[in-house]
């Protein structure tokens, strides 16, 4: 195993839960509540959560086949090597749109919140120095960061109780629970909330890590069970504090909802939610570094030769120099967005197509346990 890939041990199947939750719960959960505004699609965030966990079974049996286990010899068991080289350009896109929107999409929230006179750029530069420093200690650090990523920003839930209860909030808010009319619309909202649970099937690439025996459905089961916690009391929060015909006025909800907070210690509540975000978004970023890295090597035929952290800072320096590009000329800020939606689009379709092909080509390869 390669430096960058090294595996020193096998970790407990309790950091799937970790890093299938802060997948969940990323970019796309800050802008959730202004694109479903109205109260009945808490059912749509019900029902996309149970599909989602019909997905995450899938996926645990994949991981327990043991397939997986054996990394890039196991892709190629299953699909040839013409057909993982493939993937991994396929790959190579897939990750590139999702590291631009993440980073642009999280740098844009702190130039909007706490640093509006500093230059866009650098701040993406200073995300991606902190996401190559996590990344280059190797994949294996970057998962057990996954759980300093998970207390950072899971504190967030505990602090919405104001806004479920009287005087902010009011049960009239939540009418009608029931919809009345369906539109175009209501189909975007449920195809942002499926892509919202996207992201764990990106973990078949960290089978290797994770003890095949530990990886039991429940880690799955309660990290998705907790996601869809999180989207409820964020989503019914917003509702009841902006109102329904408030909501779709604006961008991040649920930062300027948490701004009205009020402690006795930090004044600026977003502030503070602000800055704990960066530890997941440099969890995940850091990841799909490491992705885009793994997938060129594979592409050139040198997937089980020694990585080298030249080749890997090339890499990132590459993709630091397209998001920049991104930012500066082809990011916009308004609803409108091509990159948020591209995202949203690829999002929904890796989370509908990978789990059940790989499932599949497991078994059509007899290689499922009983």
């Amino acid at each position: 195993m390669t430096a960058l890939f090294n595996k020193t041990s096998t970790l407990s199947g309790v950091y799937v839960f970790f890093m299938v939750n802060r997948m969940q719960g990323l970019y796309l959960v800050l802008l959730m509540p202004a694109y479903l505004v109205h109260p009945h699609m808490i059912w749509g965030i019900i029902i996309m959560g149970i599909l989602s966990h019909f997905n995450l079974w899938m996926l645990s049996k994949s991981f327990s086949s043991g397939v997986l286990s054996k990394g890039y010899e196991g892709f190629v068991q299953l699909f040839g090597t013409g057909m993982v080289r493939i993937f991994a350009i396929v790959g190579l896109f897939m990750i590139f749109i999702k590291i631009s929107v993440f980073s642009v999409g999280y740098v844009e929230i702190a130039n909007q919140f706490i640093f509006p006179s500093i230059n866009s750029n650098w701040m993406v530069l200073f995300l991606f120095i902190v996401v190559y420093y996590l990344a280059s200690q190797g994949l294996e650090k970057a998962i057990l960061f996954s759980v300093i990523a998970f207390f950072c920003t899971i504190w967030l839930m505990f602090t919405l109780h104001p806004f479920l209860l009287p005087p902010i909030a009011s049960v009239h808010d939540l009418y009608p629970i029931i919809p009345v009319e369906w539109s175009s619309d209501s189909w975007k909202a449920l195809l942002l909330i499926w892509s919202s649970f996207s992201g764990p099937e990106y973990l078949i690439i960290l089978s290797p890590w994770l003890n095949p025996d530990q990886n039991k459905l429940k880690y799955w089961t309660f990290a998705n069970a907790l996601a869809i916690l999180e989207y409820l009391l964020l989503f019914i929060s917003s509702v009841l504090f902006f109102s329904s015909d408030y909501l779709e006025k604006i961008k991040y909800p649920v930062v300027n909802m948490v701004r009205y907070l009020q402690w006795p210690i930090f004044e600026r509540i977003d502030i503070l939610l602000i800055s704990f975000y960066m530890f997941p978004f440099v969890f995940i970023i850091s990841l799909y570094l490491l992705y885009f890295y793994g997938a060129t090597r594979i592409i050139r035929g040198r997937g089980n030769k020694q990585t080298s952290k030249s080749g890997f800072a090339i890499v990132c320096l590459t993709i630091l120099i397209g998001v920049i590009l991104i930012n500066s000329f082809f990011w916009s800020p308004e609803e409108e967005n091509v990159w948020l939606k591209l995202h949203i689009w690829l999002g929904a379709i890796t989370y509908f197509v990978v789990p059940s092909l790989l499932l599949l080509a497991i078994k059509w390869k007899g290689r499922v346990k009983g």
